[in-house]
């Protein structure tokens, strides 16, 4: 066998190593096998094998360990084997049979030999433990990994069905509500529109057209409606405004269940000049009646609250009346409308749906003379609870345009819508004093900023010109006449 010469003493070195390891290899081998068969010198020879053997494993590359999973028996109850060799030659094998080296090998080898060290073991607790800790990660099922995936999906599609069973309701809710509001729309306007009803007896047109098929309600809104009637002494026509519950609305619903509310229906009705005195008059409950005596604009300024007189029959407890005079309250809360509505039994009974009562012949507004009523509607089983409400209507408009005041009364009035008229007077001409000043100080602030925009020479010459003007006006005027 031939060998290529190597040009550095280095690999001489290596070389000679490498020769001398295996010469001695094949020496203790056939050392061995020669003095094996000798009586006496079996377990000395048996020893120098041990050691022989320990050492060329020594000299190999070291074996790759793999850790066991399964837990190493207790090292206390084991017992080492003899190491048995064998007679035939060694062959080469796997790095899963080769021995595991032991501690003892480190006595043949140099501290300053880097090559071929065998790995240190660790004990066999710590290797279960790091067996144990690895298992799980290398056993776990692939199909764990999806989980967090599956859960923040999951989530999507709770939000999503959340949404989309709202918006369902919503639907559902809004066309139920609609039905709900033109149910009791339709019950209202049967009960007190149709033929041979309250209005159909004291109006000669009842709905928004001309002819017989007109239709009675006008729908402005999911929750509004509107009759109009006409054709009456006294009074232009009638305007009634219904203004439901938004049950349409989900939203609004559900409010409503927090916060109630009831359906209503106000009645405007527009009195003729020459029919209606001078009358400023309310009913209210006694919460609402503070509220529109300091807030309603005509009560503000003409009316007061009325404390029940002595010796007659009054309003029921929790009613409050707002007149301009005793005398004009007095007349106007007749006996009558005491034993129908607006005595303490009659109230109780069926005043349940009674809000506010409004005459005044000051009121803000294009008709100036005007009466309001306002009512809650009770449900569309229960509209014959409101008889005696709607039939205050044209009750009072008989009453207020044959109602004359005194001449005492009278007077009073005139002086009082007087003073108001000054005073309204007044109002509006400081409010005109007051946008010219203001015209004024946003012309002269304009002025101001366009001269200060101006070079100092345009400055002089205006100065100049203004002086002139100033001099010449100063100047005696003199008259010419001709000489004859």
């Amino acid at each position: 066998m031939a060998f290529r010469p190597c040009s550095s003493s280095l690999s001489h070195f290596v070389l000679l190593l490498s020769l001398l390891s295996l010469f001695l290899s094949h020496l203790s081998r056939f050392h061995v096998f020669a003095d094996s068969h000798f009586e006496g010198f079996d377990a000395e020879d048996e020893d120098d094998a041990d050691a022989d053997e320990s050492l060329i494993h020594t000299l190999r590359s070291p074996p790759l360990t793999q850790s066991n999973p399964d837990p190493d028996p207790d090292p206390a109850s084991q017992v080492p084997e003899p190491t048995h060799v064998s007679s035939e030659p060694p062959s080469r094998t796997s790095n899963s049979d080769l021995p595991k080296p032991s501690s003892t090998s480190f006595e043949y080898w140099d501290e300053d030999e880097f090559e071929g060290l065998p790995v240190e073991q660790p004990p066999e607790g710590e290797a279960s433990k790091n067996a144990e800790n690895a298992t799980p990660s290398s056993t776990a099922d692939p199909k764990a990994s999806p989980k967090p995936i599956a859960a923040t999906a999951s989530r999507s599609y709770t939000v999503e069905i959340v949404c989309g069973s709202f918006l369902i309701v919503f639907i559902i809710n809004y066309f139920t509500g609609k039905r709900e509001n033109e149910n009791i729309a339709l019950a209202w306007a049967t009960k007190f529109a149709s033929k041979d009803s309250i209005f159909d007896k004291n109006f000669s047109l009842l709905g928004v057209g001309e002819g017989d098929d007109s239709p009675l309600l006008l729908k402005e809104g999911q929750n509004v409606f509107k009759f109009y009637a006409s054709g009456r002494r006294y009074c232009q026509g009638l305007l009634a405004t219904m203004e439901l519950k938004s049950r349409h609305d989900l939203i609004s619903r559900l409010y409503n269940l927090v916060v109630p509310c009831n359906d209503e229906i106000s009645f405007e009705v527009y009195m003729n000049e020459e029919a209606m005195d001078h009358v400023v008059f309310a009913v209210a409950k006694k919460k609402l009646a503070k509220w529109m005596q300091k807030e309603v604009r005509d009560l503000q300024r003409f009316a007061n609250l009325v404390s029940p007189p002595t010796g007659r029959k009054w309003a029921a407890e929790d009613l409050a009346v707002i007149s301009e005079s005793k005398e004009v309250a007095s007349d106007l809360i007749t006996e009558v409308v005491l034993e129908q509505v607006f005595g303490d039994k009659a109230f109780e009974k069926f005043g349940k749906g009674f809000i506010s009562m409004h005459f005044s012949d000051q009121h803000p507004g294009t008709h100036k003379k005007m009466l309001l009523f306002k009512f809650a509607i009770p449900d569309a089983n229960n509209m014959a609870d409101m008889n005696r409400l709607v039939a205050l209507v044209p009750y009072y408009i008989d009453l207020i345009g044959r109602y004359k005041l005194s001449t005492q009364a009278r007077s009073k009035t005139e002086a009082t819508r007087l003073k108001v008229a000054q005073e309204a007077h007044k109002e509006l001409q400081n409010a005109r004093q007051e946008a010219l000043q203001r015209k004024k100080a946003e012309r002269k602030k304009l002025l101001e900023e366009a001269e200060a925009k101006l070079s100092a020479e345009a400055v002089r010459k205006r100065e100049a010109k203004e002086k002139a003007r100033q001099m010449k006006k100063a100047m005696p005027k003199v008259k010419m006449t001709r000489a004859h």
